[in-house]
């Protein structure tokens, strides 16, 4: 066997099942029509545990044949891990003692599981588009069927470039634009979409292009072409949505998350070299073991909605979203005192800021950002937990789930205020380049002062919550003014013993709601009585 040849064979190689032997097996979610699938069903059915292997084999294939990405950012631990102290700054160098990742390659395996929108961002020639192909090659498509489909970013593209063109003859003939038909592009009923230098495409053109990737329709002279649910792969050689065109914000908004090409390790180049040598490319030799089709695409996006997120977990997580959208100064009534207020007044809130006064603004982690999160960003939160934990063959998302995820989630979602006093503290002033370790280090603020303030023990306002949820049938008079008693008691403790912070913000409006919902039953309740 020649060399060429035994190379080719040592690229086709897939690691041994399993990848992640410590994992559990994952409960099956029961779903009623299993009652109905009968023998032949129960044969047809796939695995719960067979695809998340299988996602793991497809990563560790291109980690280790397709992509040199050398680079283990994403870190776990199951015992303490060896840490070094390196350079004048005394950088954290770890070493992980559990199955880590590099971010390069399993955050757009994730968004190909979920089906979400993935922009790579970096310098020409890091593999972006590399990547984006390789995912197109997983989801089932030849090489040629995804070359062609990618839309290429540039200054002349129009909405017809983009979408499709109205035909000829029927523009001619027809009599109402209802029967003018479309030749539309064939990438747009591909279940993986591929948009290079998205930056680079008019404005105009990314009107149109939002609406496929916001709403999954394309629209031409009033036609409308419905588009399947997709994993979309955007490329840019800039983080900050720079380019030829801005890029429009309501775009930038629908991204889900952000992925760094990160440099190129000069050790590997011995590895381009022997890929030269043997003329392989990388997207060729993908083995079919590790190819998905669609029933698998579907079935593996329906099993990661499975997973469970325990409530003590999702307590942390709503207490670290509740720090970014107050802002004192931003109006009269509470429920207006938000960044967003203030975006829409067409504020400075740099100026608005030297207003506030009493909190520590080092301590406050609201004073790190320019906005809070939106109802897209949070839900893109816990899609992109689920989705690791399963790929990490778990049942329910870990701590450690979030903490990884969230900096690739909030990359671009989180503006970063980088006058707080926050950056001015020692070696904080890296945070305002490193927006990953930034992102990453609020989310073990915010969990440390939930610890400290004892929320993890005892949270009136969840006490409130879960007797809400309860119901309300049945509930006498009494009961009902004894807790109207009990959350305007909670309500005077807390704004007598504190300083307002984004967190405590939540807390009383979600007291308010409670309270407004208590009254208005006890008001019905009263009028019932008297019928």
């Amino acid at each position: 066997m020649s060399d060429s040849s035994k190379t080719r064979k040592i690229f086709q190689k897939v690691s041994s099942s399993p990848t992640l032997p410590v994992s559990e097996q994952k409960e099956s979610r029961f779903d009623v029509a299993a009652l109905f699938d009968g023998p032949v069903g129960q044969k047809e059915a796939i695995a719960p545990s067979a695809l998340d292997e299988k996602l793991r084999q497809a990563y560790f294939w291109i980690v280790n044949h397709a992509i040199i990405s050398p680079f283990y950012d994403i870190e776990y631990n199951d015992d303490p891990p060896t840490t070094f102290s390196i350079g004048d700054r005394k950088t954290e160098f770890t070493l992980p003692t559990a199955q880590s990742y590099s971010s390069f390659v399993l955050m757009p395996l994730l968004n190909l599981a979920v089906r979400r929108r993935c922009l790579f961002v970096g310098g020409p020639g890091r593999g972006k588009t590399a990547s984006a192909i390789l995912m197109g090659v997983l989801a089932g498509y030849s090489l040629t069927e995804i070359r062609r489909a990618i839309q290429h970013g540039q200054p002349e593209m129009t909405v017809t470039d983009l979408l499709g063109n109205p035909i000829p003859s029927d523009l001619m003939n027809a009599k109402t634009m209802d029967e003018v038909r479309i030749a539309w592009r064939r990438w747009l009923g591909m279940r993986v979409k591929i948009i290079d230098e998205y930056n680079r495409i008019p404005t105009r053109t990314q009107s149109a292009l939002l609406t496929v990737l916001a709403d999954n329709y394309a629209e031409v002279l009033d036609q409308i072409y419905e588009c399947p649910e997709a994993a979309w792969y955007l490329t840019a050689n800039d983080d900050a949505g720079g380019g030829t065109y801005q890029v429009i914000e309501a775009l930038q908004d629908r991204i889900d998350i952000v992925v760094h090409a990160l440099h190129f390790n000069t050790r590997f180049i011995g590895d381009l070299l022997l890929r030269i040598e043997a003329g392989i490319s990388p997207e060729k030799m993908v083995p079919d073991s590790i190819i998905f089709s669609e029933e698998e695409l579907n079935t593996m996006n329906s099993q990661i909605m499975g997973i469970r997120i325990a409530p003590d977990l999702m307590r942390r997580l709503e207490f670290f979203a509740s720090h970014f959208e107050f802002f004192e100064s931003a109006g009269e009534q509470l429920e207006y005192k938000t960044k967003d207020n203030v975006k829409l007044a067409g504020m400075d809130l740099s100026n608005l800021m030297s207003e506030e006064t009493g909190r520590d603004l080092v301590k406050d982690l609201g004073s790190q950002t320019r906005n809070g999160l939106s109802v897209r960003a949070i839900m893109t939160c816990l899609v992109f937990g689920k989705a690791i934990a399963y790929f990490r063959g778990q049942s329910e998302v870990t701590f450690e789930d979030f903490r990884q995820m969230l900096p690739f989630v909030l990359h671009d979602k989180l503006a970063q205020n980088s006058e707080s006093p926050f950056f001015e503290a020692e070696n904080h002033s890296i945070y305002r380049v490193d927006h990953i370790g930034w992102i990453r280090k609020l989310f073990d603020l915010s969990s440390k002062e939930f610890d400290r303030l004892g929320l993890h023990k005892d949270d009136p306002v969840a006490r409130f919550r879960q007797e809400f949820d309860q119901g309300l049938d049945g509930l006498s008079e009494k009961e009902t003014l004894s807790r109207l008693s009990a959350i305007e008691q909670t309500i005077d403790e807390t704004v007598k013993s504190r300083k307002l912070y984004g967190h405590l913000f939540d807390d009383l409006l979600k007291l308010k709601y409670l309270h407004q919902r208590y009254t208005n039953y006890l008001n019905w309740l009263r009028w019932s009585q008297k019928q």
